[in-house]
């Protein structure tokens, strides 16, 4: 199946894009479509701008926390202490 039987196929643009680890990818465009600011790097999956010299920083990946750390950023020592100690007077049975 080649062009005769699909019809003319539209003109296109092949545009470079660099990523922040020097990769460069050159994905083809129609000619009238609008070209996007960013495009997924296929080799190393960061953002790729179009300036070479200029290319968008790689995302910041936050590292895992665990519940406890999330639960200690929001409570200080003396709430922990205060909620630890209702708990305890639950279960012995004084409230």
């Amino acid at each position: 199946m080649g062009e005769a039987e699909r019809g003319e196929s539209a003109p296109r643009l092949r545009i470079s894009f660099w990523c922040s680890n020097g990769h460069e990818t050159q994905p083809s465009f129609a000619s009238d479509a609008q070209v996007p600011d960013t495009w997924d790097c296929p080799r190393c999956g960061f953002p790729a701008g179009q300036d070479r010299d200029s290319p968008p920083a790689p995302p910041r990946t936050e590292p895992y926390k665990t519940h406890l750390a999330y639960v200690r950023e929001r409570r200080t020592d003396a709430d922990g202490e205060a909620i630890l100690a209702e708990a305890l007077a639950k279960l012995r049975g004084e409230i």
